[in-house]
């Protein structure tokens, strides 16, 4: 979807239709949000310039609304203010203690200000499927089902929920357990312990309260940017950017595939390429909308000239 406004609004002719296809509104300042604001505003100021003639750092326009005071707020503090700055640094523009009212196929309000925008994505988290509602348990206000310490429904002790869909809440600490894919992950393999333990089991055993590891955070700011906390270490620029990118690598399997993606990792870097770059669905449906548009344009701006 970015891609393919990017390349809408190469060929738009009118020049307040191209700058709502080049603005992009991020709805949530978290890891997610900011990750995805700075991908855009680099492929925009570092790659597309050199393809194409309408795009460029100033053109496009990458804009962060969030509700809270600071963005990534459950990270430190400091790391906090360094992806703040980090991303003013680029371009993006940052819009903090503020909600979006409304959305709509033209642009978003925020509060009296509406910006005209055909790009927008939600980062704000996630709820509940909306058949959680219609299960007849309890649930939050986020539509995700609240569990017990063991991770079951209350009164279905057979019964288990983990991931996005559950409201858990960590024994160790009293805090929710937080929306996140590690979070998932221990929570899965709790439950399986769980099961595994009572199916070899002769007779029913007190089962044990689920605890949350917080094995770190970290969110990427843009190229050879970003910040991590490990315990009560923080990292931030280039350091956090390598720490980053050695954890991701980590997690593949096989040694090629992790040569493969360092190599390319690096070769990108170097070159300030993205070569990956799709744009999905039926290319020539694609082309013929985008010439249509164009066509409409230029006939709209002739009409104009001549009245």
């Amino acid at each position: 979807r970015v891609l393919l406004a990017f390349e809408e609004a190469e060929w738009e002719a009118d020049d307040e239709s191209r700058r709502a296809k080049l603005t992009f509104v991020i709805i949530g300042g978290g890891p997610t949000g900011v990750e995805l604001a700075g991908a855009i505003k680099d492929v925009a100021s570092e790659i597309l310039p050199r393809e194409v003639r309408n795009i460029n750092e100033t053109t496009a326009r990458v804009i962060i609304v969030d509700g809270g005071a600071r963005l990534v707020a459950a990270m430190p503090q400091d790391l906090g203010k360094r992806v703040h700055d980090g991303l003013e640094k680029m371009g993006v523009e940052v819009i903090q203690n503020a909600h979006v009212s409304n959305v709509t196929e033209r642009g978003v309000s925020i509060g009296d200000t509406f910006i005209a925008a055909e790009n927008v994505f939600w980062a704000a988290g996630v709820q509940g499927h909306a058949w959680i509602r219609a299960l007849g348990v309890e649930f939050d206000s986020a539509g995700r089902v609240v569990v017990g310490a063991d991770m079951s429904v209350p009164g279905r002790s057979e019964v288990f929920v983990v991931g996005d869909a559950a409201h858990a809440t960590d024994v160790a600490t009293g805090k929710p357990v937080p929306g996140l894919a590690q979070a998932a992950i221990q929570a899965g393999r709790f439950v399986a312990g769980v099961i595994g333990r009572e199916l070899d089991a002769a007779a029913p055993e007190d089962r044990p309260a689920f605890s949350y590891r917080d094995k770190g955070s970290m969110a990427i700011i843009g190229r050879g940017n970003a910040v991590a906390a490990v315990g009560n270490r923080h990292f931030g620029g280039f350091v956090g950017w390598l720490a980053w990118g050695l954890v991701h690598v980590m997690f593949l399997i096989g040694f090629g595939n992790r040569l493969f993606v360092m190599s390319e990792w690096f070769w990108n870097f170097v070159r300030h390429s993205r070569r990956a770059r799709l744009i999905t669905g039926d290319p020539a449906v694609h082309v013929k909308e985008l010439r249509g548009k164009r066509e409409a344009g230029e006939r709209a701006g002739a009409g104009a000239a001549r009245s």
